[in-house]
């Protein structure tokens, strides 16, 4: 078995963090993955997500407290020097809704960008987990092949022969489309 560190790539070589190396390289391919869409996002989706992420900062809230309070303080005559220019609120209020449905629209824009995303990592999980039920078929065949060729009693027959058929997706999804009902 190769150390840590000697430079060996085969796949039981341990990775420099500790990590096994098959899951290094797949942490690799995520990153490079997000990196690649987030560089090809388009320019109004790359501001909707930074106008998102800056109004779910502590810095957007800070700021907004202290915006309302020094408008709010002003309007009730409470700055001595500066006279009240919205003594009822209502500018403040109004601002507040434009504000609102704008922010709301950009967090709604970046969410839309995010559920594709989600949609693309559910249907690589889907494919990933198909691919291993069939790979897992594929093996308790072999290892039914062997046993009986070994003559080797098998226990379990029935649930053998049950784990033995492949899955069928689509059927699967059939029930629980008719179980959600």
């Amino acid at each position: 078995m190769a150390r840590a560190g000697s430079g060996d790539d085969s796949p039981t070589t341990a990775a420099a963090d500790g990590l096994n190396p098959a899951l290094a390289r797949n942490i690799e391919a995520i990153a490079r993955r997000r990196q690649r869409t987030q560089e090809s996002a388009s320019l109004q989706e790359r501001a909707a997500a930074a106008i998102s992420r800056f109004a779910g900062s502590m810095l957007f809230v800070y700021i907004h407290i202290a915006f309302y309070t020094l408008w709010i303080t002003a309007n009730l005559g409470l700055i001595p020097w500066l006279p009240p220019w919205d003594p009822s609120l209502v500018i403040l209020a109004m601002q507040a809704s434009v504000e609102a449905i704008f922010l709301s629209t950009f967090v709604l824009i970046n969410q839309n960008r995010m559920a594709a995303e989600d949609d693309l990592r559910a249907d690589l999980d889907l494919q990933v987990s198909l691919l291993n039920e069939h790979e897992t078929t594929r093996l308790i065949t072999m290892v039914e092949a062997i046993a009986r060729k070994l003559e080797v009693s098998t226990e379990a027959d029935g649930e053998v022969t049950e784990l033995k058929k492949d899955v069928a997706p689509e059927a699967v999804l059939d029930h629980l489309e008719v179980s959600d009902k």
